[in-house]
């Protein structure tokens, strides 16, 4: 049995629900790899162990939108992130709900994932930006969204600090935004308050590909897909890869999975320091 990922590579729930309900429901689906080569993946439910869905926005899975949270039913066990970082409706993350928005989705998402412990909260990425000579950042929104996960009953947030890939920094250029990288030491600092924050309201702190952080107390590094995690809340205990995944970053984490999305499936997010294909930017 596999975990299937959907998506690193775009919201596939956001913006291609039609898409993805339809690959479940036929057991298959087609995908175009980031190498280019297309392949098939199995998504019959025998054959799943867990469906592991990324999202800004899980509104259509609430609503039930192409009939998706019915797709997913019949699968043994869905497991979420969910990315709210206090940039959604500005001009970072321009296509993304506003974070009142978004965390508004938690009880909701819980119920249909059935135990708060299948979701996991990323404060993903921290930003620091320039405009006109001055320092910005979505920092200040961290603790709001701290504070709704935890009283969603879920006990996991997550991390990261912007990596300014090439076509990142042209975007933001291209808004006549700054690139501010703060000094590993900086964000080491950081990390800490961050954890501290999460601390006081009963959450774990993880970060995600940046091991460093995890000189910062009470920071551990993330395995955003862990088959150990996955095997111990599947309904059945049935057992999952524990492998690393080499197919991603050397600091990664997670264990094998089948990333069902394409990064020719552009992302309307438009996020501007997004690593893929945003539609838009």
């Amino acid at each position: 049995m596999k975990v299937i990922s959907a998506s690193r590579r775009t919201d596939l729930v956001a913006f291609f629900p039609a898409w993805l309900a339809a690959a479940l429901r036929a057991g298959r689906a087609r995908v175009l790899g980031p190498s280019g080569r297309v392949f098939t993946a199995d998504l019959r439910p025998e054959a799943v162990h867990t469906i592991v869905l990324w999202s800004k926005d899980f509104s259509n899975l609430l609503r039930n939108a192409e009939g998706l949270r019915d797709a997913l039913a019949a699968f043994d066990q869905v497991y979420a992130h969910f990315t709210v970082t206090g940039l959604g409706g500005t001009g970072l993350e321009p296509g993304a709900p506003p974070p009142e928005e978004a965390l508004a989705q938690l009880p909701g998402l819980v119920s249909i994932l059935k135990d708060p412990r299948r979701l996991s909260v990323r404060f993903d990425p921290v930003v620091f930006w320039g405009k006109e000579g001055n320092r910005r950042t979505n920092l200040e929104a961290f603790d709001r969204v701290a504070t709704a996960a935890a009283a969603a009953g879920t006990r996991d947030i997550r991390m990261s600090f912007a990596q300014w890939y090439k076509k990142a920094a042209r975007r933001m250029r291209a808004q006549g935004l700054e690139i501010v990288d703060p000094s590993e030491d900086e964000k080491i600092e950081i990390a800490s308050r961050l954890a501290e924050t999460a601390g006081r309201r009963g959450l774990r702190l993880w970060a995600c590909s940046q091991n460093f952080l995890t000189r910062a107390a009470g920071v551990e590094a993330s395995a955003c897909i862990d088959g150990r995690l996955l095997a111990a809340l599947h309904p059945r205990k049935a057992a999952a890869s524990a492998v690393k995944d080499r197919t991603q970053r050397a600091e990664c984490g997670c264990t094998v999975s089948v990333d069902i999305g394409s990064y020719a499936q552009a992302c309307p997010h438009a996020c501007l320091y997004c690593y893929a294909n945003p539609r838009g930017v």
